[in-house]
């Protein structure tokens, strides 16, 4: 549960830039989203049901991201995770183990969307977007990751007024998790150790920052 948190948690940060400018008016307003926004902030509600609809947990948090690469992902309830993009590692530190996981963006990323964030990759590279209509007060984009190594099989994500309001990712072993984005600020000020992580003292430190 704790590695598909993780997964969950980058493919968001760069599907939610990928809503934005699916709503803006598809792939050609990419490049204007990605001048215009360089960085943002939210809560976020997660809930994730298996593959026959049986809740599995549900959490509650916070995340930031800046480009290139930079992304703080919090997870408060019901257990407390952190996960930082400082540019050139990715840091998931993990509370209740009081455990760190290192690993260098590349590997932690690879053909993921979250590859998005992180690189110069471009849209069309990575993703076979399609309409998804209308529902519950949204428009939405569905796009399917072109790569077999991304983890999930498909992405829905709905938005109003210009802004995400809610991302459904299935992955491929069938579970379903739904983000629910609130308090959304587009270019906030942000503090200079917004994307730094330092390991607590006496922590497991495992991986390449090892």
């Amino acid at each position: 549960m704790r590695a598909l948190r993780e997964l969950l948690a980058l493919a968001a940060l760069a599907a939610f830039a990928a809503s934005t400018l699916a709503q803006a008016g598809g792939i050609d307003e990419l490049q204007a989203f990605v001048d215009g926004t360089k960085a943002a902030k939210a809560t976020f509600a997660q809930t994730t049901t298996d593959k026959s609809g049986r809740l599995v947990q549900k959490s509650t948090g916070t995340f930031t991201f800046a480009r290139p690469g930079r992304f703080r992902w919090t997870y408060d309830k019901p257990l407390e995770q952190v996960i930082v993009g400082d540019g050139a590692r990715v840091w998931v530190y993990d509370r209740d183990l009081n455990q760190v996981i290192v690993r260098k963006m590349s590997q932690a990323l690879g053909s993921t969307p979250a590859a998005l964030l992180a690189g110069d990759n471009t849209l069309e590279k990575n993703f076979t977007l399609v309409d998804g209509g209308s529902a519950d007060g949204l428009d939405w984009v569905n796009a399917t990751p072109k790569s077999t190594d991304a983890g999930f099989s498909a992405v829905r994500m709905g938005f109003r007024d210009h802004l995400p309001r809610a991302m459904i990712l299935t992955d491929t072993f069938g579970q379903t998790t739904r983000l629910d984005f609130d308090h959304l600020e587009r270019n906030p000020s942000l503090a200079a150790d917004t994307f730094r992580f330092t390991p607590p003292a006496g922590a497991d430190v495992i991986g390449e920052g090892k």
